[in-house]
């Protein structure tokens, strides 16, 4: 398998090459050069499979001869070795819990998959690989706990002070060692534009080498659709195909879940459930695409004013705004409506969502109150606790502190507090 840049500038690359360097030398992103179509007996045989054999079955093609099948299927066992439950919350809504990782996100599978595909390929380097990564709330945490410790590489995390939840900057400040945390004092947007810049900067990556474990990166984002497929192993009705809610923000998740489908997993129809960062939405109402500063929500993982990886979304369906609208609505949830849906789904349900699944429970909801008869799942991204400072006002009961968490609250907190400025990043970066 071969990757190209969307920029179309760049020379192609195997899965290897597209894993170290994350992003291609004309700043596009990689894409796979094919669609892999699904062998009959996966989807036949789905229920008896286990999710490390249906990982390994989606993954092989686009790894193909960069990692040998032993060492793939090790990576893959150790990436899904937590459960990924398929739960009921009503009639007619399914949430998909992908917070039973170490890091209690969604983000542990992607992370953990790429941080062992790169620990793989470093051994093989004398050069030390520094990892560059902006989070605007769980992919720190995630990419920290999966590089933690990993020989030959280096992590730098850039995040928004002050915009992520008490929990999230624990698990991205506390673990020391090849794990460094940058402080920034702007949005995660102006996390994102650091990052690019330092990839962008030629004089620094001769001397160092740089790569990204944001969702740009291929070894983060395509082992996003193993939990798409854990989700139909689990959907009892294979007659008829569920729709899909997937909370939004930087649409790496949402885009593995539509590659996917362009494989041949079946879903219905796929919902991109955005808080006010709404701009795929209005795009997918005018088909205009307007970039906006993001604004701070209830759901901070989702703040993002300018989505990576929609240009990935638009290349799966050639461009084609029809062809895309058929597979694709999306829904802009208010933090009021986030708050008032937290409440009702816990009091009526017994089920307690936490912000950014409570954006996607609605927004599934809403659909299928337009669409009669069909059923759906929401992704549960992240553990409630991970935003207790949210939920516990709106339900007025404390939520149980996972053991994951509670060994982490007591850490001292360490990291560089920089401005929004490049050249602070590029001091830091040269003095390491």
């Amino acid at each position: 398998m071969q990757y190209y840049s969307l920029n179309k500038q760049s020379t192609a690359v195997d899965f290897k090459e597209a894993t170290i360097r994350g992003q291609a030398p004309d700043k596009g992103l990689y894409f796979p050069e094919r669609i892999p179509v699904l062998e009959s007996s996966l989807l036949n045989d789905i229920d008896k499979l286990s999710h490390e054999e249906i990982a390994y079955r989606v993954i092989a093609p686009y790894a193909a001869d960069a990692i040998p099948e032993q060492e793939l299927r090790r990576i893959v066992a150790e990436t899904v070795n937590f459960s990924l439950p398929l739960v009921q919350v009503n009639d007619d809504i399914y949430s998909l819990e992908l917070f039973h990782g170490p890091t209690l996100a969604f983000k542990d599978v992607g992370a953990r998959f790429m941080s062992r595909c790169l620990g793989y390929f470093a051994a093989e380097r004398s050069e030390q690989v520094t990892v560059l990564v902006a989070t605007s709330g769980d992919t720190g945490g995630a990419v920290a706990n999966g590089f933690y410790d990993v020989p030959g590489v280096e992590v730098v995390i850039l995040y928004p002070s002050g915009k992520v939840s008490s929990v999230q900057e624990k698990q991205l400040t506390t673990l020391g060692k090849n794990i460094h945390a940058l402080e920034v004092q702007g949005t995660f947007d102006d996390c994102q534009q650091l990052v690019k810049q330092a990839f962008a900067d030629e004089e620094l990556t001769k001397k160092m080498f740089l790569t990204s474990a944001n969702s740009i990166n291929v070894a983060r984002w395509l082992p996003q659709q193993f939990y798409y497929f854990f989700a139909w192993k689990q959907w009892a009705d294979k007659n008829n195909a569920p729709v899909i809610a997937v909370p939004s923000g930087n649409f790496g998740n949402i885009c593995a879940g539509l590659l996917a489908h362009r494989s041949g997993l079946p879903v219905r129809h796929f919902i991109a459930a955005c808080n006010a960062n709404n701009v795929v939405t209005q795009y997918l109402q005018t088909q205009h695409y307007q970039p906006k500063k993001a604004v701070a929500t209830l759901s901070n993982a989702m703040d993002v004013g300018n989505p990576s990886n929609f240009v990935r979304i638009l290349e799966l369906f050639h461009q084609e705004f029809g062809a895309l609208k058929n597979v694709l609505s999306s829904e802009s949830i208010s933090d009021d409506e986030t708050r008032s849906t937290i409440n009702r789904v816990y009091s009526q349900h017994h089920y307690l969502p936490d912000p950014h699944g409570a954006v996607g429970f609605l927004a599934l909801e809403r659909y299928l109150q337009q669409h009669p008869g069909q059923k759906g799942i929401f992704l549960e991204t992240a553990h409630p606790v991970k935003f207790y400072d949210v939920v516990e006002p709106v339900i007025n009961a404390i939520v149980p502190i996972p053991a994951a968490v509670e060994s982490i609250l007591t850490l001292e907190k360490k990291s560089t507090v920089i401005a929004p400025d490049y050249e602070a990043l590029r001091g830091y970066l040269e003095k390491r």
